[in-house]
């Protein structure tokens, strides 16, 4: 294993900015994060577990810690039969939530055809609960194992904490504790192949439709407001395809909901701003806060 110092981690979002990070691994074991958990501890380093970078923002002058990317290294997905017209699904965090949607698919397995579009990692999508069409990671989880203190541990799902776009990982990183999710196991049911690729297929189609699937972004930007959908108060504020300079950084033309960043020229500060922008804009017009899905690492983006 690697420790690499100054690597930037611009090509390591999908919102495509963001600056050096001090340390840099990608580890292959849960050995190897404990291991490289201590050197943080000894360093007294902040840590910060990167999946495929789908739902954040990174700083413009990096992250002055280490970053524990849990990918390609750890990306393992095994089926189980149970015997019952249920399979278990065991599969690494660092494994894409698309490849995890597709292979259940593949399967056969009917339940989670709303990850075949959503981008990141299976260990993002549980430590956010992501979710699409109606569907959550709380529907098909079975368990999660993680590493806390030096010690690998595996907690049920009903013990998981999920809410909207939350779960205790997401609690305990909140408090300072360095947690890293390992793998989820799911359950899903046996179905009809056929009929769960045409589901697929049209889910994909409904997204590409709908959303800048090919400008990038780290997703949805906002958190939606009880009672309300972020996309329509941005779009009912005028700020649908808007942009505060040519910088790059822009609301998308398709989806307000989305804050793009095109040919990837914005720097964070540039996204920042212009999510500062629309958050006032939409509080001024309607009265509701938007708060930030995307998570903001480093600071306000500066």
């Amino acid at each position: 294993m690697n420790l690499d110092e100054g690597v930037v981690l611009k090509p390591y979002t999908t919102f495509r900015c963001g600056g050096p990070a001090k340390y840099f691994a990608e580890p292959s074991s849960s050995e190897e994060i404990r291991e490289l958990l201590s050197f943080a501890k000894e360093k007294g380093l902040p840590v910060l577990v990167l999946g495929l970078g789908s739902n954040m923002l990174i700083a413009d002058n990096g992250f002055d810690g280490l970053v524990i990317r849990i990918g390609k290294n750890m990306s393992n997905i095994s089926f189980e039969d149970t015997g019952d017209g249920y399979v278990e699904i065991t599969a690494q965090a660092g494994a894409s939530l698309a490849s995890f949607g597709t292979r259940c698919a593949g399967e056969g397995l009917e339940g989670a055809e709303f990850c075949c579009g959503i981008p990141g990692t299976v260990g993002g999508a549980v430590f956010m609960n992501a979710g699409a069409y109606g569907r959550e990671i709380k529907d098909i989880a079975v368990s999660a194992a993680y590493l806390l203190d030096g010690e690998v541990r595996t907690v049920s799902a009903d013990e998981c904490h999920f809410g909207y776009r939350k779960s205790i990982f997401e609690e305990m990183a909140g408090e300072g504790k360095d947690v890293v999710i390992l793998s989820l196991k799911a359950r899903l049911k046996k179905g009809d192949k056929d009929a769960i690729k045409a589901y697929v297929a049209e889910l994909k189609a409904k997204r590409c439709a709908s959303q800048p699937v090919d400008v990038p972004s780290a997703g949805s930007t906002f958190k939606r407001p009880e009672g309300y959908y972020a996309g329509a108060l941005i779009e009912g504020s005028g700020l649908k395809g808007f942009a505060l300079d040519d910088s790059g950084a822009q609301v998308s033309p398709k989806h307000a909901g989305f804050v793009v960043n095109n040919e990837g020229k914005a720097s964070a500060a540039d996204v920042m701003r212009l999510i500062r922008y629309i958050q006032d804009k939409v509080y001024e017009d309607s009265g509701v806060r938007l708060e930030t899905e995307v998570r903001l690492i480093g600071g306000d983006g500066r």
